[in-house]
């Protein structure tokens, strides 16, 4: 069938008596029509059958005629079924209608029922339109919709209107707008919002009360009316995302009050691993040894007390590596995790010097282990105690993962037998080895004066490597190539740098 006969089909199915023939007849003159369609179209608009009105939507959106129909879609975005709107909608954006009337329609749309159409609506609006209306609907329980209200708010902070109701959301609203309008302001916002602020501390919704604490923890240079207003706030709790920042908030200044909420709060799996982080920070013997006793508590959260360990660690205290040296094979993963980064803060901040030698020994057969190996080798960085074993897991460990971590540990400067490791290290099966090989032979060439041996060789494993599936092994071995001199510039093909 010819253009010309479906055509005529179309215009004399658009009176029939079945109203899917009619719907299928407007959708059908929208993709075969022309401009000369459209008032038939417009017509059909007036149809007693929902499905008909938002085909003929539908069809005047397809059909590109942006003079023919405005007022028709302005008048369906109206329309009491929700069908209807949203076909009209659709239209509407694909048009890209954005006279007066068409911004007001899309503003409406912003409290439709529909979901899809709040989509639409915001989809269209790259003006403010109605700015209560668009700074509400940050308070829309679709992530879509609050999402996308979120980022034409940002695009439109400048706007003074906008920024207003911002403003006006942040001090006054209700729910989740207020908490959303209240996390877009700037920190300079802050002092001329502190009376609404401390006042929405007992707001009914948790979600603000949570958004009034994050904000309130950037105010003042230290202890002050805002802290008194966090304790009163905090004695009262009952949501734990709301009591974890109010701890937080309070403990910034190791202020004692925090103690007695911190402790009651361990047990609680959001608010238990910031309330034990907070206990580190008090820095009190009544402090501490609420910090052992959560890191002994089986009871607890494993991410509780992984903050536990990692508090203790932090404090340097006497006894922090023999309590955390027991749980480094624990079977709770977050545990492990946390004694890791526990003993890494101790190695960092100095071990005294009989601990040296048992963490050492310690962390490297953790390493060797095959758990948690990247982790492990953080924590064993520095640890110049730990170098023959890690030597000897370059050397001999079976996992590709291990001796990847223990070569990216040998010091620049350090043995001979470190350079041959990193040579031999370019011929390993496991990508991750040939990789810290070639960092490590970037270190050497950055510290030591004295020539590579056997360079030829060398040079021509990292030419080969460069051409590797792996885009950050050849990336390490160009920069290797480029780390040892000209003369491997050369081997590679590559200008050697000026």
């Amino acid at each position: 069938m010819s253009a010309e006969h479906q055509i005529a089909h179309f215009l004399r199915e658009l009176g029939s008596p079945d109203p899917d023939l009619r719907a299928a007849a407007a959708k059908g003159l929208g993709r075969t029509g022309g401009p000369e369609h459209a008032a038939a179209l417009v017509g059909a608009s007036d149809d007693p059958d929902p499905r008909v009105r938002a085909a003929a939507a539908h069809g005047l959106g397809r059909l590109g005629e942006r003079q023919a129909g405005p007022g028709m879609l302005v008048r369906l975005m109206g329309d009491p079924q929700p069908e209807v709107r949203r076909g009209a909608s659709l239209a509407a954006l694909r048009l890209g209608l954005d006279d007066r009337s068409a911004t007001e329609a899309y503003v409406r749309l912003l409290r439709d029922p529909d979901r899809h159409l709040r989509i639409n609506a915001l989809t269209a609006l790259g003006a403010p339109g109605d700015p209560v209306a668009l700074v509400e609907s940050l308070g829309d329980a679709d992530p879509a919709v609050w999402g996308r209200a979120h980022s034409l708010v940002y695009r439109l902070r400048d706007v003074p209107a906008v920024r207003a109701e911002v403003v006006r959301t942040a001090r006054e609203g209700t729910g989740a707008a207020r908490a959303r309008a209240l996390e877009m302001l700037p920190a300079r916002c802050t002092e001329r919002l502190l009376d609404s602020l401390l006042a929405g501390l007992r707001d009914p919704s948790a979600q603000v009360r949570t958004a009034v604490v994050r904000r309130l923890l950037a105010t003042g240079p230290g202890p002050g009316p805002v802290d008194d207003a966090l304790a009163v706030a905090l004695d009262g709790e009952r949501d734990p995302e709301t009591a974890a920042w109010l701890i937080v908030a309070l403990g910034r200044w190791s202020d004692p009050r925090a103690l007695g909420p911190a402790v009651r709060w361990l047990g609680d799996p959001v608010a238990g691993p910031r309330a034990a982080r907070v206990l580190g920070g008090i820095r009190t013997e009544a402090a501490a040894e609420h910090l052992r006793t959560a890191l002994d508590d089986r009871a607890l959260p494993g991410l509780t007390r992984a903050a536990a360990a990692v508090a203790i660690g932090e404090s340097g205290a006497w006894d922090a590596v023999w309590r955390l040296l027991p749980l480094l094979d624990d079977a709770d993963a977050d545990l492990r995790g946390g004694v890791l980064d526990g003993l890494g803060t101790l190695v960092d901040d100095g071990l005294r010097p009989w601990e040296r030698h048992a963490v050492a020994w310690a962390l490297a057969a953790h390493l060797a282990d095959g758990h948690d190996v990247w982790r492990t080798r953080d924590a064993l960085a520095g640890l110049a105690q730990a170098l023959p074993a890690v030597r000897r897991l370059a050397d001999r460990a079976s996992h590709g993962e291990v001796r990847a971590a223990a070569l990216s540990l040998l010091d620049p400067d350090g043995t001979a037998g470190d350079l041959r490791r990193f040579v031999r290290g370019l011929d390993d099966p496991y990508e991750a080895v040939r990789y810290h090989a070639a960092l490590g032979l970037i270190r050497w060439a950055e510290t030591s004066p004295e020539p590579l041996p056997d360079t030829a060789r060398v040079r021509a494993r990292l030419t080969v490597l460069t051409s590797d599936a792996s885009p950050r092994l050849r990336r390490a071995a160009a920069d290797a190539l480029d780390a040892l001199g000209p003369a491997a510039g050369a081997a590679s093909g590559r200008r050697p740098r000026p």
